[in-house]
């Protein structure tokens, strides 16, 4: 799978989010949120329901506007740019729950997943091609339609559809939540090669024991605030954080 590597020469930390705030009108949800992706590495972002994971996502993506602070990314302020532009840059979100179109057949999602280059069927076709070597276990399945199968198949054809756009950041919203074990693990060999590919990543996950196998380093969030970053083997070392983590109890007192 190939990817864009932009800024070879720019700065060590590919997406840089600076004391970002974002409200929903009068409730503010996230509070000075810093938060910093190296080149190559893979983030992975804990916390419970409700702490402002996919709000964060969706400041980064441009899908909600930023009331206070700013976001980098290979250098330039995108505080302010629109999602499109962002997309053609290389920050490519695959949304938990929302990222197939389940009416549609194998084959159709992936070429609207490319809708960057549709123009050009020679790098679509080609695009095609990279995604179905990464989930060779969609070539058989283009034409069957996506609603009918499986949480993790669909969750496979959602990836494929990023891979295709060659992403700069790949951010992934919920990575294995309800997914059977032995899907969760052809998902982990997945990231495994994204990594070993040099991909960038930021993957929210819920479970910190799966985020040990991916992860070089985690950020956990606890109502709208980053309340760790770092090795996650230290955060799993962490017992106040870890029954934050599992527990939902806040780690304040």
């Amino acid at each position: 799978m190939a990817s864009r590597q932009r800024g070879a020469a720019g700065p060590s930390s590919l997406l840089d989010v600076h004391r970002v705030d974002v409200s929903y009108g009068a409730v503010q949800v996230l509070f000075g949120v810093d938060l910093d992706i190296r080149r190559g590495e893979t983030l992975a972002l804990l916390g419970t329901n409700g702490a402002g994971k996919s709000t964060l996502l969706k400041a980064i993506s441009g899908l909600i506007p930023i009331s206070k602070g700013h976001v980098t990314f290979d250098g330039v302020d995108i505080t302010a740019t629109p999602t499109e532009q962002r997309v053609r840059a290389g920050i490519i979100q695959v949304r938990g729950g929302a990222g197939v179109f389940p009416s549609l057949s194998v084959m159709d999602n992936l070429r609207l997943g490319g809708f960057t280059i549709l123009r050009d069927r020679h790098v679509l076709a080609e695009r095609m091609s990279e995604a179905l070597e990464v989930f060779p276990e969609l070539s058989g399945r283009m034409d069957q339609r996506v609603g009918s199968m499986s949480g993790g198949e669909q969750q496979m054809v959602a990836l494929a559809k990023a891979v295709m756009l060659e992403p700069v950041l790949l951010i992934i919203d919920e990575l294995t939540l309800g997914l059977a074990p032995i899907v969760t693990e052809r998902l982990l060999r997945v990231v495994d090669q994204l990594k070993r590919a040099g991909l960038t990543m930021l993957i929210v996950e819920q479970s910190l024991n799966i985020a040990l196998n991916f992860a070089d380093r985690a950020v956990f969030m606890e109502r709208g605030e980053v309340r760790f970053s770092g090795d996650p083997v230290e955060l799993a070392q962490n017992g106040e954080l870890v029954r934050a983590i599992f527990l939902g109890q806040s780690s304040r007192r």
